[in-house]
Order: structure tokens, then sequence, then C-alpha cells
């Protein structure tokens, strides 16, 4: 073989050989992206305050856009629930009628969700906002259809406002949504304190240093053993549809894109 036919040969295989690199680390993507195709993310109010506590850290936001997008990138369906805590907790107070007390949280929780919203635009994502009611421009009368025809066209939804009803939590509201949307798991991004701590626990790790941390469980354990992973009524809407939970720590390097890309660093909590 000629030298020239030699250096044309080593050439061609060096070619396969990238090409053939190029589809291992394209299956590679698409088998990690394959655990999820349309999750719903819920963040609590205070866990988007950062140490503020309350109103927004910006930076913890742009944080979270970002791993955001890196999954909606990367093929995945994202609707959003944010909790109002980082504004009002109703229940917490004495002096105002539940009623009255629940509707300001749901404004809080539309208050959330307008901010956020922004700022995943800010990150180069496109987004829209629901309501279960009526609220001039600042967001879209929530329907089934509506709101999968802008997942399926790359938008990341944000779903304000709660149910739209006193006496429901956003956890209900996050467990309702889901089950409409046939979301394959809720992504539950928890605000929890202390070294090492994050995902579900036989008891509060900050006080009891024997609590064990499961890495799989129940719902019905969950019901059964009076947990604090979600609300009752919220419980029992997954565990009638069949709708799992994986929760996990907000504050942890990577930690929205590593569970949606199926690394569990939480609990997972079976239906």
């Amino acid at each position: 073989m000629s030298s020239l036919a030699r250096s044309k040969s080593f050439y061609g295989i060096g070619h396969i050989a990238k090409d053939l690199i190029k589809i291992v680390i394209k299956c590679e993507r698409e088998t990690k992206m394959a655990k999820y195709k349309r999750v719903l993310l819920k963040f609590s109010g205070e866990a988007l305050a950062g140490d503020k506590k309350q109103g927004f850290d910006e930076a913890t936001c742009i944080s979270v856009a970002e791993q955001v997008k890196r999954i909606v990138d990367e093929g995945v369906q994202v609707a959003i629930v944010i909790g109002g805590g980082n504004f009002w907790r109703g229940r917490d107070s004495e002096t105002i009628d539940r009623f009255k007390a629940d509707q300001i949280g749901m404004l809080a929780t539309v208050m959330n969700c307008v901010y956020v919203s922004e700022i995943f635009r800010f990150v180069g994502m496109k987004t829209s906002i629901y309501t279960p009611y009526t609220f001039g421009d600042i967001s879209e009368l929530f329907t089934k259809d509506r709101a999968v025809s802008d997942l399926e066209a790359g938008k990341v939804i944000f779903l304000a406002g709660g149910t739209g009803h006193p006496y429901f939590s956003t956890d209900t509201a996050t467990a309702l949504r889901a089950v409409e949307l046939n979301c394959d798991i809720i992504l539950m991004a928890k605000n929890f304190t202390g070294e090492g701590i994050e995902g579900v626990y036989s008891a509060d790790p900050a006080k009891d240093p024997s609590a064990i941390k499961y890495d799989t469980i129940s719902l019905e354990e969950v019901f059964q053993k009076k947990l604090k992973v979600i609300d009752t009524s919220a419980t029992v809407v997954c565990m009638e549809n069949k709708m799992p939970l994986l929760i996990f720590k907000l504050n942890r390097p990577n930690g929205i894109y590593d569970n949606a890309t199926g690394t569990c660093t939480g609990t997972i909590v079976t239906a």
C-alpha cells in the first residue's frame, strides 16, 4: 500500500472514530434524559428568598433558572408551582379571617411566579403564567389543553394562584396540576437546613440525631407514619392517582438538574 493510500485509510478511520464518539455521547445524553419527559417542579417561596427569608434572592433565582434551562434544552417539559411563604403565611395569622388570609397567600404565589418567570426569560427561556381565575393581562386562565400546548412548544409554564380556593395549600395545587397535566413525577425542592440533611426522614433530623433517611418510601407509609412531606389532601390526591414525588434539597449544587435527569439526591416517594 502506498503512503498516500495509507494516509487516506488512517484519515477515514479517524473520521469514523470521531463519528462513533459523537454517537456514544448523544446516546448517553438521551439515555440520561429518558428518565422523565414532563415534570412538575415545586418550590417553597422561602427557598427562593435565600438567607434573607423574605422577598427574593436574585442569585438563587438565577441559579434555579439556569438549571431549569439545561433540562429544558435537553427535552424535558417543565411546569412550576411556587409557594408564597416568602411574603405571607396565612395560617400563622390569628387576626385575619382564614378565607381572606388564604386569598392573600394566593396573591403571593402570583407575585412569585411573575418575578421568577421574568428571571427565566432573562436566561433565555420562553414562559407563560396560568392562574385558576382571570387576572387581567398578568396571567392566562388555566386550561389543560392550552397548558399542554405550551409545554409541548418548549415553554416553561408557571401555575400560580393555588387551586383558586381557600383551605387548600400549594401542595394540593401541585398534586392536582401534576395529575391534570399527566406529569411523570413531582420534583419537590425543599429549603432544608443543616449539613447533609436532604430528603425524607423518620423524624426531624435537626431535632433527633437518630432520625433515619429514606431513599425510597411509599405514599401510604408517608400517610400512615404522618411524615411531614406534603399535606394530607395532597398525599391523598397523589395516592389515588399514582403520582410519585422526589423530595430533594434545593440549595445543593446542581440539585435540580441532577434530580430531573435521574440522579436522585433525596428521597423518592412512590405511588
